[in-house]
């Protein structure tokens, strides 16, 4: 699978603001399966908003985006469900729900997961004791963690991360990537990930500025 993306511009912002992005206004850009792609820019330079392009949940964009892939392009709901995940960066979690329950819920649609699978990535990640506490009590550290395992448990042929280690340490930060690297080579992914910085958690192909 691939992702193309034709003369994509935000359509709230000028092309004065994005005359030097990588990604705005070029006239061909490809997202690669099985490559790792960094994406830097400063806040409010667009960050989200191509992640939320490259999903459809924002299409107030103009250019085109192709998906290079057998499923039907229209179909936004496959794409989602098999194609493509994505980390939000304010989680879209289910704050009524619980760890597990919010956890489950994507994976039920898949079967991606077995039951003990999840609480082996709950455990890793240092939330055992969280499984069954509502997300609304949880840190915003602790929803991180949840986002990011509940993004796993589907197939996909990318995953998308929006500035995914925020709010983490360190030592989370190691854990999560660590998860998710296993992941991404057992499926054979692609990743996007959003950065303020140059951050180098993967080993990327290629780093784009916005």
């Amino acid at each position: 699978m691939k992702i193309e993306l034709n003369n994509i511009k935000p359509r709230y912002m000028s092309e004065a603001e994005i005359s030097a992005s990588d990604i705005y206004l070029q006239n061909k850009v490809v997202f690669e399966k099985g490559k790792k792609y960094l994406v830097k820019a400063n806040s409010g330079h667009g960050k989200t908003s191509i992640l939320n392009f490259i999903y459809g949940s924002n299409t107030n964009f103009d250019g085109k985006i192709n998906y290079n892939t057998s499923f039907d392009k229209n179909d936004v709901f496959n794409l989602r469900k098999t194609k493509i995940s994505y980390v939000f960066q304010d989680f879209k979690l289910f704050s009524n729900l619980t760890v597990f329950e919010n956890i489950q819920l994507k994976n039920v649609l898949t079967n991606s997961k077995t039951i003990t699978e999840i609480e082996d990535l709950i455990d890793k990640v240092k939330l055992s004791h969280k499984r069954d506490s509502l997300v609304k009590n949880l840190s915003l550290g602790q929803r991180q963690r949840v986002a990011i395992i509940r993004a796993i448990c589907q197939p996909f042929s990318f995953i998308l991360l929006d500035e995914p280690f925020s709010h983490l340490d360190k030592e989370n930060i190691k854990i999560l990537s660590e998860i998710l690297n296993k992941e991404i080579e057992k499926q054979d992914a692609g990743l996007i990930l959003t950065s303020l910085d140059a951050e180098y958690f993967f080993d990327y192909d290629k780093v784009l500025n916005l």
